[in-house]
This record gives structure tokens, sequence and C-alpha cells, in this order.
């Protein structure tokens, strides 16, 4: 047995011999296939987003082509000039370990420039770089409507039809369409009236003019899903800084209204309400409100079912009178519609659930409280009382300076309503409205971010609710949106991916997005049934970063 084992323990050494003998293996790095994976240019102190410029890569000719559009800004009638590209900033994406020469940092763009590329293996490659200004192959119809009727037309971007819902004769009319930018449309339903009780055919010829699209516009009722949300049809709408649509106060823009067809935008202390058009993001047009504006006066402003506007004060810190502002619609004339004295703060939210003219329920926290609320009931149009009920919520500590509350259904007081705040329990609450206890939380959100604003609507037969969460300082990343499905009884179900990997809209439009600080911590969102009930429009706003739209829809496509 002795000998056995010794016999196996001289293998063993043999074999450990022969393979510490081996010379161990060059360790070669992965080499990736591309290299050089993209070259972008921008000019030079120009904060715009739409200063970017990305490249397309002939590997095999060792071409680089950095495209510039034919008008910039990109939406502007502008046209790009070579001569424009005199100094451009370039900035090269390379794979790792991948090394270009000359250090790339500003190009004369109206010639040709020539780099070298070294992969991993020290191979290297030398590029051409040159500028190309292209004319847009853009060629879509992203906005259809019989204004004069109120048709809003349902736009099926995969099949290039327009539905038109109309059981009436509609006949010859003219028609407000948008295309792309730098297109043409044939006949051009904005100069030539078509008779839409029949079929349209309208060509969409882009910039370029040659990429064509066809569109069908015809009257029908397109198909719904069962109930709620189409899956995947949410895209984000368009988004734009404040400072572009024209705001240059910091830390004053706290709210927004939203109405059928408009942006309202509240920036303290501005004699003009700034809005916008809601599903383009266009400046349209301000609202005079100079008889009450100013910084504690038109602290916040909100919209109901019915294109009422709503602005407020802050109290106390403009007195101990709280005064709630309506207009009716962005052409209306500020009059004051609640006015009742009180000494807790309150002011810096306004909900409302219905429409002052029908039935509503409004709310408005007292801050520096835990869980109280004012809350006042419209019927039939007639506001039943000055002075609002007296709600406090259940399980929940001060929340300080933030929180926003919603109720379910304009007619029932006691129906459930929901909550954000900063506080504990640091999530959305769903609250029971009888009892006034917490039914379901959220998922929780870090104390370093701030919740403050709710909204809540019934879309296709699903109640839905919108919330959001900011981020106030200058590290950390956060300025996001959450959409709760309430179908199954719950806040669980989050059908849209607002996140990095989704629609990217979380972290990516707040203030810190642009270098800024949301130093008080404030932003907004709405949500909006489009009036055919096709569309579900999410809008939201982080002070000093940017508004915004996600569009949704439920379409049987």
């Amino acid at each position: 047995m002795k000998n056995k084992i010794l016999s196996i323990v001289s293998v063993i050494a043999f074999l450990m011999g022969m393979s510490a003998c081996h010379s161990p293996e060059d360790f070669n790095p992965t080499v990736e296939r591309n290299i050089i994976n993209n070259l972008t240019a921008s000019f030079p102190d120009d904060d715009s987003d739409d200063n970017s410029f990305t490249s397309e890569i002939d590997y095999t000719n060792h071409v680089i082509t950095v495209v510039f559009p034919y008008n910039y800004p990109k939406l502007s009638d502008n046209v790009l000039q070579q001569s424009d590209l005199k100094k451009m900033r370039v900035i090269a994406d390379l794979d790792n370990n991948v090394y270009v020469y000359p250090t790339l940092l500003f190009m004369d763009m109206t010639q040709e420039n020539f780099i070298t590329v070294k992969d991993q293996t020290g191979t290297s490659t030398e590029y051409k770089v040159v500028a190309e200004i292209r004319k847009s192959n853009e060629c879509a119809i992203t906005k259809f409507n019989l204004t004069s009727l109120g048709l809003s037309g349902i736009i099926n971007e995969s099949t290039k039809t327009i539905s038109l819902i109309s059981l009436e004769s509609i006949g010859e009319m003219l028609a407000d369409v948008t295309i792309s930018h730098g297109a043409t449309i044939s006949p051009d339903p904005r100069t030539v009236a078509l008779n839409y009780d029949q079929e349209q055919k309208l060509t969409v010829t882009a910039q370029n003019g040659t990429t064509q699209s066809v569109y069908t516009v015809k009257k029908e009722i397109p198909e719904k899903i069962a109930a709620g949300l189409r899956a995947n049809s949410a895209k984000l709408l368009w988004t734009k800084k404040l400072t572009d649509v024209g705001i240059t106060s910091t830390n004053m823009v706290t709210g927004i209204a939203v109405t059928n067809d408009y942006v309202v935008i509240n920036d303290r202390g501005n004699s003009n309400a700034i809005y916008l058009d809601g599903r383009t993001g266009a400046n349209v047009g301000t609202i005079n409100i100079s008889s009450f504006a100013g910084s504690l006066t038109n602290f916040y402003a909100t919209a109901d079912d019915g294109d009422n506007i709503l602005f407020t004060n802050l109290v106390p810190n403009s007195g101990n009178v709280f005064t709630v502002w309506r207009v009716r619609g962005v052409n209306g004339t500020p009059e004051k519609y609640i006015e009742f004295n009180v000494t807790s703060a309150i002011g810096r939210k306004l909900s409302v659930q219905g429409s002052l003219d029908g039935d509503a329920i409004i709310t408005a926290p007292y801050y520096g409280t835990s869980g109280q609320f004012a809350r006042w009931q419209v019927v039939n149009g007639a506001l039943k009382s000055q002075t609002p009920d007296l709600v406090v919520s259940q399980g929940l500590g001060s929340w300080g300076d933030n929180a926003d509350v919603i109720y379910s259904d304009p007619t029932d007081p006691t129906s459930d309503y929901f909550a954000a705040f900063y506080s504990t329990p640091r999530n959305l609450c769903w609250f029971n409205g009888k009892t006034n206890t917490i039914r379901y939380n959220g998922p929780e959100v870090s104390a370093n971010w701030i919740q403050n604003a709710v909204d809540y609507k019934v879309f296709n037969k699903v109640a839905y609710v919108l919330s959001n969460s900011v981020n106030s300082f200058t590290w950390g990343t956060d300025d996001s949106i959450y959409l709760f499905d309430l179908a199954g009884n719950s806040l669980d179900n989050q059908p849209i991916n607002f996140g990095s990997d989704g629609l990217g809209v979380n972290g990516n439009y707040g203030a810190k997005a642009l270098g800024s600080q949301n130093a008080n911590g404030t932003g907004d969102v709405a949500l909006k049934v489009s009036s055919n009930g096709y569309y579900l429009y999410i809008y939201f706003m982080f002070t000093n970063g940017y508004v915004g739209c996600v569009q949704c829809d439920c379409i049987d496509m």
C-alpha cells in the first residue's frame, strides 16, 4: 500500500513538473471591431440641445463624415454655411486602450482633417475627417387637426394613416397640420380645403427632396385596446429648457398648469405667464396676470379639466389671506375665486380634480403639519364655501414645505386620495378617503430626494397616478417621475420605464443636468387625457431645468 501511495505521489509530482515547464501564454487584449465608434463635433460656447453633431464612419475607406443639419438651430430657417464650421470642438468615442493622434480639441471643418487611430495591438490607421451639411430626410406628419370642428386626427405612424373620429359629415375644410421641419406636403391641407368625407392621400417630401411618406386621411373610429395604455406606446414627445422658452429667473418657476391644449408656466413675479403648445412645446403666447403678480402672490399655478387656470399666493409670507385667482383659459382675465383668512402655511401647491364649471374637489396642504390639508368642493359649477374643510391624513410625519394631494372622484369628498410629500413614510401614499388612513404605499424614495407633486387621471377605464422626486443638491442623480397603474389595487405596477434603459427622462432633465441647482427643490407633474380619449399626456417640470411631455396611447394597432 505504501509503495502504491508513493507511486501516485511521484506521478503527480511529474505532472506538476511538466506543467511548470510550459511557458505562460502571452496576454492578448481584446481587439474591438470598430476601434473608433464616433466622432462628435459641436460649436464652442453654445449650450443648445441641438449642438451635437455625430458622424458616419466608413471603416473600409477610412473616412469619417461629420453630419451637420441644413438648418441650425435645428428648427430655425437659418441655413448653416460651410464657413460656419471654422472652429469646431471634437470628441472621439474610442474603444478601450485605443488612442488618437494628434490630440483632439478643435478642428477647422471647412477643410479635410487627418487623424491617426492606434488600436490595442499597436496598429495605426489614418482616417480622413470631413464635414457634410445634409438636408433632413424626415418626412412625417406629427399633428393633424380640424380645428373648426374640434377634431384631432389619430396618427398611426406605422401604417401611415390618420383617423378622424366623426359620425357626422365633415365636408371640405382647411386643416391645422404640422410636418417635419423643412418638409413639404402635397396637396397642402393648410391652404387647400379637402373633403374629409372621402379618403385623402397626402404626400410628405423631406427637406432633401427625395425621401417621401404617403399618409391616408380617413373618417373612422379606431379600435381601442381593452383597457389602459398600449404596451410600449410611450414616447418622449418633447422637452424644453426653461431658459429656452423665455424664463430668465432662477428658483422661481414652481409649477405648470396644463389645459387641453397648452402648458402654462408659473414664474413667480412674472406679470406675463408664458404658455406653450402642449403637443409640441413651442411658445404660443402669454397670459397677463399683472393684476396680482408678485414673487409671493403668483406662487403656484394649476389647472382643472375645464381649462380653468388657478394661481395661489403664499401664506403667511404674503399675509394671512389665502387667495386663489381663476383665469378661464389662456385668453381669460384673472378673477378672485377663493379668499379666506388663515394663519397656517398654505399655497405652495394646489390640486383640482374635476372642473370648476361642473363638479370638482380642490385641495391645498397646510405646511409644517402632519398630514393636514384644506378641501373645497364645487357642485354644479358653484363653490360650496370660501372656507374649506380640514382633513387630517393619518400615519404621517410632518411634511414640512413639500406636499401635494389629489382626490380620485370630483363628486365625492370621501373618495380615495393620493399624497406625495417629503416625510415619513418616504413614498407615495394611497389613502382611504373615508378613514384618512393609508391603503397602499408606493416604492420607497431616498430621503435625499424631495417628493412634492402628484396627479390622478382615468384613461381607457384604468386609473393612473403620476408623482415625482426632486434633487435639490449639486451632487447625486434624481429628478424623476413615476407613473402607477392602479388596476391591481396597489402602487406596485409602474407601466412605463422612465429610466436610462427606458425613455431616459429620470436624471436627465433637472437643474443638475444643466450644471445648475434646484435650490428650493421644486417641480411639478400633470396628467392630461386627450379630448378624443386616445392619448394620455404626461407632463413634468423641474425648476431650473426642463419642462417636457411624454405621450402614450390606447390604440389597437
